[in-house]
């Protein structure tokens, strides 16, 4: 059985609806992405005998990053080493848009207990360069109160690594353009957080206990005009000390890890000789 692996078309729309059900108990964002990633390009698949069973895709980021994500294997086909195949397939992808100069550096993010992900990073020559915790909180938990929706400014972006939901960018000017584009603002007595417009993944631009408990309530309002039960809430690594005190909240952690569960890895690529 021979396996090919192309750009994705309009009509592998019921492949990719499949895997999504089969991934994270029917959660997966796969299908809710579809068009925009299509419309966005660099969306692959693996096919195999005229089947979609594999995706994977690379976003160009702010700071000519190629970002990876969406790497999907159906779960039929798991453990053949097709993820290896679009993982290599993606490194070849962005080797030629760094030899043209379109990217210095791929990155991804993964949750830490995903083994496979992480050691293929590893093997395959990328460094974790940045840890977060997530968060679930249950939207049922708290009072919604209604944010205000601001406009973005450079000053507001208080983080040196920014998540947008599970993207990652670098403050800067061209960054503060893509947020824009990507997600939301709001404020909330004085307290600002970002929610990207696709899914329920907010990122707090301050991360003590006072303003967490501020702006949950806000994040809860949020969630529950998206038609969400949970939400997720992104928190740099330095916040291990609150643990205690972030539960206390009402916050949770997926699994109980012994730190930080999300990676960030990057790798870059060597740069040509000056002209």
């Amino acid at each position: 059985m021979g396996s090919l692996i192309r750009e994705a078309r309009p009509e592998d729309r019921p492949f990719i609806e499949e895997i999504a059900r089969l991934t994270w108990g029917g959660d997966d964002y796969l299908a809710r992405v579809f068009e925009e990633w299509l419309s966005d390009g660099g969306f692959y698949v693996l096919e195999m005998d005229g089947k979609v069973i594999g995706t994977a895709k690379m976003t160009l980021l702010p700071g000519k990053v190629g970002w990876l994500e969406g790497l999907r294997v159906h779960p039929d086909y798991r453990g053949r080493g097709y993820g290896r195949k679009l993982h290599d397939f993606m490194l070849e992808l962005g080797e030629r848009l760094a030899r043209e100069g379109r990217i210095e550096a791929l990155e991804f993010a993964t949750y830490v207990l995903l083994r496979e992900s992480v050691t293929m990073g590893q093997k395959t020559g990328f460094q974790i360069k940045a840890k977060f915790f997530v968060f679930r909180a249950k939207t049922e938990n708290f009072e919604p109160e209604e944010p205000q929706r601001i406009e973005p400014k450079l000053e507001d972006l208080t983080l040196g690594l920014i998540p947008i939901g599970w993207r990652f960018v670098r403050r800067s000017v061209e960054a503060l353009g893509w947020i824009k584009k990507n997600a939301e603002l709001y404020n909330i007595n004085g307290f600002h957080f970002l929610a990207p417009k696709e899914g329920a993944t907010f990122t707090p631009l301050d991360v003590g206990l006072a303003t967490l408990k501020a702006i949950l309530p806000a994040m809860a309002c949020v969630a529950k005009e998206m038609g969400k039960k949970t939400f997720d809430v992104m928190l740099p690594s330095g916040v291990k000390p609150l643990l205690p005190g972030i539960k206390r909240l009402g916050l949770f952690l997926w699994d109980e890890t012994d730190g930080p569960n999300v990676l960030v890895f990057r790798r870059p690529f060597p740069k040509g000789p000056s002209s």
